[in-house]
């Protein structure tokens, strides 16, 4: 048992134990706040010891993300975890860090913009939240598209793989959307193109592949599926355009397989979705959506607000947060990420 030994201005002695004080002799209450208050110091030893029983972080090979950053970053998140970033006026520079995440990645993923022209995206909780904005951008302008041509938009539908993760089937049942989805067959693991082509129908709001695939971790083919697409619009007059779900290949094809069109230099691929905490080098609840334009993403969809000073532009499904890695992104230049 450690003890240890404290001196009172009286001379008196006192023996205090960490793991045998009147404080840890009854457990705490699971379910109802306590009736009585306890030093800071038995809260954290008896929360600390109960959280001992999880597993070890860095033998997680299971969820996919990262679970070791470099002490340099666990500083920075330390420094910056008090600060809510949806108060754009009250922490400016960490706005600025978010906009820098923002083109860096469109950059990185094609995006057709200048130099000095600012990409269209946001940082989010994963890429869950990624997708369900993206949903609903692909929903909304479909839905506008079918009430200018005086046509119904309460069936709106999107073709996925079987294989897809499960934010796919939540957003299509959270936002009344029909799924549906490619079967997989015995070795073909992942969408098969030509079979999700053959599901889009006027009601098709967009047509999701997967850039690294939950099952095998396979890339679809986005090319392909860009190709036979294009093919089926200019028969249809329709304009079915595509989402890629870069949860996991999108910080991995760009260094890997530069050559590989999958990204925005394909002309249907409206948004993209990147996981911050796969294969971005960061813990896990970090994500960004990238649009192609500003076309691609509906103004009615953005909220302003003005209650924490000047005017913000806000599009996410939560609201409070906190800030977005930006120096693993700094930290490995794009040559040294090269394999």
């Amino acid at each position: 048992m450690a003890l240890s030994r404290a001196q009172t201005n009286s001379g008196e002695s006192l023996i205090s134990s960490t793991f045998a004080s009147r404080y840890v002799r009854t457990a705490l209450p699971r379910f109802r706040i306590p009736e009585q208050s306890i030093p800071k110091d038995a809260a954290y030893q008896i929360i600390n010891d109960e959280l001992m029983l999880d597993g070890n972080p860095r033998l997680n090979l299971a969820s996919f993300v990262t679970t070791w950053m470099e002490p340099e970053c666990d500083k920075l998140i330390q420094n910056s975890v008090n600060k809510n970033y949806v108060d754009m006026d009250e922490y400016p520079v960490t706005t600025e860090f978010q906009n820098r995440c923002v083109n860096m990645i469109a950059h990185l993923f094609n995006a057709p913009i200048g130099e000095d022209e600012t990409a269209v995206g946001v940082g989010t909780v994963g890429s869950s939240e990624a997708i369900m904005l993206a949903g609903l951008a692909f929903k909304r302008k479909w839905q506008n598209k079918m009430k200018a041509e005086g046509k119904p938009h309460d069936k709106p539908n999107i073709v996925t793989g079987a294989n897809v993760q499960v934010c796919w089937e939540k957003f299509a049942r959270y936002f009344e959307v029909e799924l549906k989805e490619v079967k997989l067959r015995e070795g073909y693991y992942v969408m098969d193109p030509a079979k999700a082509v053959e599901l889009v129908d006027e009601n098709t709001i967009c047509v999701a592949a997967i850039l690294g695939s939950t099952l095998n971790g396979e890339f679809e083919d986005v090319k392909m599926l860009n190709d036979l697409l294009v093919a089926k619009n200019a028969e249809t007059g329709w304009d079915t355009p595509i989402h890629v779900d870069a949860a996991s290949g999108g910080f991995i094809a760009p260094f890997i397989y530069p050559e590989l069109e999958w990204d925005f230099r394909l002309p249907l691929v409206k948004s993209i979705n990147v996981s911050g905490h796969k294969y971005g080098l960061v813990y896990a609840g970090v994500g960004w959506i990238i649009w192609r334009n500003k076309e691609d993403l509906p103004d009615e969809l953005i909220f302003h607000i003005n209650y924490l000073g000047a005017d913000q532009p806000t599009f996410t499904l939560n609201f409070s947060k906190g800030t977005t890695p930006y120096a693993p992104i700094n930290r490995l230049a794009s040559s040294s990420t090269k394999f």
